[in-house]
């Protein structure tokens, strides 16, 4: 019989471990809506605080180098798109057949690992506004994400009386998932209790499309120019008395909101100095 040779700490700490992903976290659900967007779900660090509309930096490793073979983590600017007290997290991607983090992120499944850097930083919060009675959120393409977030945020629900959310994208697919957020949260049993039942009636949603016919065509902003958004929504122009505003979109459409925002008599607020609208400056559909 053969002796048994019990392994000492030097041999355990010798068996080679399975490399794993700095700040690694674990793909847990992926959806798919179109060939140029998808969402995911991922676990939560028990360390990580953000505040409702903050974004972090996630992603993958790049390829190895063909000399060195080295590999460097490929990291972007995520809004978050679950609510802060959510115990996982959830984010909306578009996907760029030739872009170097979502040509590989795009193919992710539940099991996957992701990088994650838990420093959430961002603009579209609520401590960059000042109290007010009804606050527009203003996005195109995957710019929803930071607004499903905030959507379901009770705070959202306690400072405004109203809540009118714009989704601008090209064609009507492209709107499911915003669409969907916002459906779910007439049976979402917990916000319901939390925030009062039919707290959900409190919103007013505006999707619109540019290239494929729906429901209503146009960009948002011609429609607010023309005066027809307003018509639509039965709701009185824009004022700084009572409106404040966060803008994630492209940066063509940030920019021209901006100038009619101010026009309107509106200030940009930021953390260290809160006012009537915000704009997500990291986002870029």
């Amino acid at each position: 019989m053969t002796e048994q040779t019990p392994v000492t700490d030097a041999q355990a700490t010798a068996v080679p471990k399975v490399p794993t992903l700095p700040d690694a976290q674990t793909v847990t659900e992926v959806q798919h809506y179109t060939d140029r967007l998808f969402s995911f779900k991922c676990t939560r660090p028990a360390s990580l605080r953000f505040r409702s509309g903050e974004f972090v930096m996630i992603g993958l490793m790049g390829d190895p180098h063909p000399e060195t073979g080295k590999q460097k983590p490929l990291l972007r600017a995520y809004s978050i798109a679950s609510p802060s007290w959510d115990e996982e997290l959830e984010f909306y991607s578009i996907k760029v057949q030739d872009g170097p983090l979502t040509s590989k992120l795009q193919h992710i499944k539940p099991g996957d690992q992701i990088i994650l850097r838990p420093k959430p930083v961002g603009t579209l919060v609520h401590d960059a506004l000042i109290p007010g009675k009804r606050i527009w959120f203003f996005a195109t393409g995957t710019g929803f994400a930071p607004f499903a977030s905030l959507l379901r945020e009770p705070q959202t629900y306690e400072d405004y009386d109203e809540v009118i959310i714009t989704h601008t994208c090209r064609e009507a697919g492209e709107l499911t998932y915003g669409r969907n957020i916002i459906e779910s949260l007439k049976t979402d049993e917990l916000l319901n209790e939390v925030i009062g039942e039919g707290f959900w009636k409190k919103i007013k949603y505006y999707p619109t499309t540019t290239r494929e016919e729906s429901a209503k065509m146009g960009r948002i902003t011609d429609l607010i120019n023309s005066g027809e958004a307003y018509a639509d929504l039965g709701v009185e122009p824009l004022c700084p008395q009572n409106d404040r505003a966060m803008i994630c979109g492209n940066l063509a459409f940030n920019l021209e909101l901006k100038d009619m925002l101010e026009a309107a008599g509106l200030e940009e607020g930021a953390n260290s100095k809160p006012a009537q609208y915000v704009v997500e400056k990291a986002f870029l559909d």
